[in-house]
């Protein structure tokens, strides 16, 4: 199979992010990619050293068609990933518990991206903020512009990564359960429990000087209840 043309806002299809099962769920649009990556809080980045392969979860940001993470410099995997080592970054989203009338049929709801690629360190001075900057306000939008920004000791023991936007899959499941026709009259409840992220009561470092505002919560992330 080869790559096929990419329709207009979309990214290319490739043999490694082309889905062989349930192709309708799978999805290469630009816009559903990203809206899934910026909801995101959490990736895990796979990469093998030697003959060992390594899958660490770790806090992530899209800018733009690339994907920003960082870590200790000089730190192993950081510094495996940045010798050219090519990476595969999942991102998964959990919308629901899927109860089906069959054990075979249970599943989950999900929105999901794949990226595969290979990154590039970070090391100029002003992109490197940027990038510091954008995981910052993924954790909480406009942080950064309150928070002390980094100093130089704290930008040297920094590493970030660039991971390309070019090899890109997302693949979605929603709706009801499937199920068997013989199955439908079973005495057993069938249905979706719906999941979603919420945040707890924010819970101050002392001291605090003077009223704060509470802070902003990243999209997706529920208001404490």
């Amino acid at each position: 199979m080869t790559d096929r043309k990419p329709e207009a806002g979309s990214y290319l299809v490739t043999p490694r992010t082309t889905l062989h099962r349930r192709k309708p769920r799978g999805a290469y649009d630009r816009a559903t990619v990203h809206a899934i990556l910026d909801e995101a809080l959490v990736c895990h980045l796979g990469f093998a050293e030697g003959d060992q392969p390594f899958v660490l979860p770790t806090t992530f940001v899209r800018d733009g068609e690339s994907l920003f993470v960082h870590g200790a410099a000089g730190g192993r995997f950081l510094r495996t990933i940045a010798a050219g080592v090519p990476v595969c970054v999942t991102v998964t989203l959990l919308d629901g518990l899927v109860l089906a009338r069959s054990a075979f049929h249970h599943s989950m709801n999900y929105r999901s991206v794949v990226v595969l690629g290979v990154a590039r360190e970070v090391t100029d001075r002003e992109p490197k903020l940027h990038a510091m900057r954008c995981l910052v306000d993924k954790i909480s939008p406009g942080r950064s512009s309150q928070a002390r920004a980094p100093n130089e000791q704290e930008l040297a023991a920094t590493s970030i990564l660039a991971i390309p936007l070019e090899e890109v899959s997302a693949k979605i499941r929603s709706g009801p359960p499937l199920g068997e026709e013989n199955d439908m009259g079973r005495a057993i409840w069938a249905g979706v429990v719906p999941v979603h992220r919420a945040a707890g009561a924010p819970v101050p470092h002392e001291p605090l000087t003077a009223p704060y505002e509470e802070p902003v919560l990243p999209p997706g992330l529920r208001r404490p209840l």
